[in-house]
């Protein structure tokens, strides 16, 4: 389990380079962030993601299903386009509330629903699928089938929100064989407290279900959303993409912006609200 509070060894030139070979194909990046109903800052959470991202020069489609999310419009079943909406240069933002579960087929798999994504979302570098893992499971399950999966789970310090995030790392690693995952801790400036929770999550997930935390980060609900993401943050935005799992894109879809990337730690002013 890697405490990147304390990290100084990891090169941020080295992830750059690394994301600059990843992003040179016809992909769009898959990002599973596993919701939590028991933490108020899941909003938080997202919009850090998407800052980082947006300092890597990536544009980002946040796909909520989260239980706060909305309905999404009549419109997106028919066509899921319609139901994007542009909220800055580098993020859009889909409501999506139970929608994988309205495309999920007989064996109550919704893999299709990515592929229909993939096409609607086109223009972006970067998808945040914001579920709960039994939704993330119906998506990903069989498409993401022998890929180093390795979702971000969250959860505050309060003592739901920590059972919450061992329930989704328990179902996770029982239903599909998940035995991967970061962890970020939403929670004021108190290290020993953060470190304490991960450690107790961590050994949960080893001993009970032979799974594995890598990395975990604290992050502050206090953090004005305007504030540039931190060199640790922007490490964990690099590993997340490193382990995402990324669909071809059609031939006429545009290839990302390579030209726009910018070297870690870059940044750009967060732009989810």
């Amino acid at each position: 389990m890697r405490d990147w509070s304390t990290d100084s060894h990891y090169s941020t030139k080295d992830q750059a380079h690394g994301l600059r070979q990843m992003f040179a194909a016809k992909s769009l990046y898959f990002v599973p962030l596993v919701s939590n109903p028991q933490v108020i800052y899941g909003g938080i959470v997202l919009e850090r993601l998407c800052a980082a991202f947006a300092a890597l020069g990536l544009k980002t489609l946040v796909f909520d299903d989260g239980e706060r999310a909305r309905i999404p419009t009549e419109l997106s079943f028919f066509d899921l386009h319609e139901g994007i909406e542009h909220l800055s240069d580098h993020v859009k933002y889909m409501p999506a509330r139970d929608l994988p579960l309205k495309f999920a087929d007989e064996k109550g798999d919704s893999g299709e629903l990515l592929d229909l994504l993939t096409t609607a979302a086109n223009q972006v570098d970067v998808v945040i699928l914001h579920a709960s893992a039994i939704a993330l499971i119906r998506l990903l399950a069989r498409r993401a089938k022998g890929y180093n999966l390795r979702p971000l789970v969250f959860t505050d310090d309060s003592s739901g929100g920590i059972t919450q995030a061992y329930t989704s790392i328990k179902q996770m690693a029982k239903r599909a064989s998940w035995l991967n995952h970061d962890l970020l801790i939403c929670a004021e400036n108190n290290p020993k407290r953060s470190h304490q929770i991960a450690t107790r999550l961590a050994q949960f997930a080893e001993n009970f279900l032979h799974a594995a935390q890598h990395n975990y980060l604290q992050v502050s609900p206090l953090e004005s959303a305007t504030q540039e993401p931190d060199d640790h943050f922007m490490i964990l935005a690099a590993d997340l993409l490193s382990c995402a799992w990324k669909n071809q894109l059609m031939q006429n879809a545009n290839t990302v912006g390579m030209a726009h990337m910018a070297a870690l730690p870059a940044r750009r002013t967060p732009v989810f609200n």
